[in-house]
């Protein structure tokens, strides 16, 4: 059984002056259900007293709360109308079967499901790559939902838009942005996502010395209470984290921080892509290992069977301030 773990629901009064009547109140819980209206102002609209907002507050966030609780564990036990939706495009034959074969590494289904992710929903995809996200989030949101891939620069980005030109049934309303760190960082309109996700690129980030830029971006593209989500492979907490991560690997606590710097809140943490096989000590680093098996056939059989890394697995949320004056 894979085992995750969550913080409770946290209901933070950051501020509360009642001579004044202002009070400001901040939830980090992970919301899929925006709040539709200003406390606020409906607030200052039906005379509510101080005591009544803050119930009033509470109540609206525990009901906006739950359904990602109940939509995440019904997605995840694949009997709902979301996780069958998932499990379809996974099991589609556009899929190439050498992309379905490392299902058995990266865990789509349950690391989606866990995400909290929706049909529904306005996701952005972080530095892509090849596109093997994208083969699964792009089919799952083209009905009712929307996605944004933020590319990296360089020549596989070309690579990637061609994927995306050569297949418009799958492809064809996915948004391209660009994420090239100081100069482009809008990777979709400000707080219109309800998910930002990306798959190992803490590290890259880390290397080009521009990853609290990318956190940024990534915290001013979700809506409050939107997730974002995180894997990256899993740095030795034993082993001082190198600040330009040369080998691929990241300390936890090191992500952990990046995120709260940006303003993010940890909400959960999950061991679905977890590999205890894997001793993050090797020639070339991570890319010892498949896929990328940088040695070629020196040990070849060993890295094999070690199989891809370990990798650490995060939920983050934007917190949703809840202000009256």
């Amino acid at each position: 059984m894979v085992a995750h773990t969550s913080r409770p629901h946290a209901y933070q009064l950051d501020s509360c002056d009642p001579a004044a009547q202002t009070y400001s109140m901040t939830i980090t819980s992970p919301v899929t259900v925006p709040i539709r209206f200003l406390l606020t102002d409906f607030r200052r609209a039906i005379s509510l007293s101080s005591t009544a907002f803050l119930a009033l507050a509470f109540l609206v966030s525990m009901l906006a709360v739950q359904p990602l609780t109940a939509s995440a564990q019904t997605a995840a036990g694949g009997d709902s109308a979301a996780g069958a939706s998932l499990k379809k495009v996974l099991d589609s034959s556009s899929r190439p079967a050498t992309d379905k074969d490392r299902d058995r590494y990266r865990h789509p289904f349950e690391t989606l499901s866990w995400f909290g992710l929706k049909p529904d929903m306005t996701v952005v995809e972080i530095w892509p790559g090849g596109g093997w996200y994208t083969e699964i989030l792009a089919p799952y949101l083209k009905q009712n939902g929307k996605l944004y891939a933020a590319v990296a620069p360089g020549e596989n980005t070309a690579a990637y838009r061609k994927k995306l030109a050569d297949d418009t049934a799958d492809y064809g309303k996915v948004v391209v942005t660009d994420l090239d760190p100081p100069a482009k960082l809008e990777i979709a309109p400000p707080g219109s996502a309800d998910m930002v996700l990306t798959f190992r690129n803490v590290h890259n980030w880390m290397h080009r010395g521009y990853a609290d830029d990318v956190f940024k971006a990534m915290y001013h593209a979700l809506r409050p209470g939107g997730i974002l989500g995180i894997e990256d492979h899993r740095g030795n907490p034993a082993v001082p984290q190198d600040p330009k991560a040369t080998s691929g690997y990241v300390r936890e606590d090191y992500v952990i921080k990046l995120a709260e710097r940006a303003g993010f809140q940890l909400v959960g943490r999950s061991e679905i892509n977890a590999n205890p096989k894997d001793t993050r000590n090797y020639p070339d680093g991570v890319w010892t290992l498949p896929p990328t098996l940088r040695l070629k056939d020196v040990d070849r059989s060993k890295y094999l069977a070690i199989g891809e890394s370990d990798r650490m697995t995060f939920k983050f949320v934007k917190p949703i301030k809840i202000a009256a004056h």
